[in-house]
């Protein structure tokens, strides 16, 4: 019975659409997904499996007004926010995915995110980002690499199989990356206002001479 169960996700896998990203360009976060699992694709919709707890832990973790549904994922690009995965290939679980699969995805990967260019990727799960950088060891949070141009943070993944984390946990470990996407903003609309302000200032005495 196992056997055929397997035999079967294979199948699904490999005649399953790929799930589409949501992107745009300059957002605030990115979230990266690993893959897609086989109900997400199946669908059309991220974090489709009931189990999965993206949805609620980045509403309680402040970053949208509201709890966002699968059939509405588009929705959290009103929130500075996109989705996408490192590979396409939609399994019934990330293990099912070999690290080559990882290293043969990371050209198109990194050229889409050069193209959209986010203030920060963040990484759902260790595997991807230690793939795609070759690192074995990899912390949470924020790390000290750049992803063309783009800072990098580690989140835990939110899936029900991952049960290392409680959804309490989970809100936590989001929420400090949010705290940091929001003072990066502040600091960047800072230096913006002071251009703006050397520039009135400079081009005031410009006129003025």
């Amino acid at each position: 019975m196992k056997d055929m169960q397997v035999e079967r996700s294979k199948i699904l896998a490999r005649t399953t659409p790929a799930l589409r990203d949501i992107l745009a360009p300059g957002l605030r976060v990115v979230f990266c997904g690993i893959n897609p699992g086989l109900s997400s694709a199946m669908l059309g919709h991220h974090f489709s499996n009931r189990t999965n707890r993206f949805w609620r832990a980045i509403h309680l973790a402040g970053f949208s007004a509201e709890e966002i549904t699968p059939k509405d994922d588009e929705s959290i690009l009103s929130y500075g926010c996109g989705l996408t995965t490192v590979a396409e290939r939609a399994t019934t679980c990330a293990a099912d995915l070999s690290r080559d699969e990882f290293e043969k995805s990371a050209s198109s990967f990194f050229a889409k995110i050069a193209h959209y260019s986010p203030m920060y990727v963040a990484f759902l799960g260790k595997p991807a980002f230690s793939a795609l950088f070759n690192r074995n060891k990899v912390t949470w949070g924020k790390q000290d690499l750049l992803l063309t141009g783009s800072r990098t943070w580690v989140l835990p993944n939110p899936s029900g199989l991952n049960r290392s984390f409680s959804l309490r946990q989970l809100v936590a470990a989001y929420s400090e990356l949010r705290i940091a996407v929001e003072e990066l903003v502040l600091e960047q609309h800072g230096a913006k206002a002071l251009r703006a302000r050397r520039d009135d200032i400079f081009g005031n005495a410009g006129r003025m001479a």
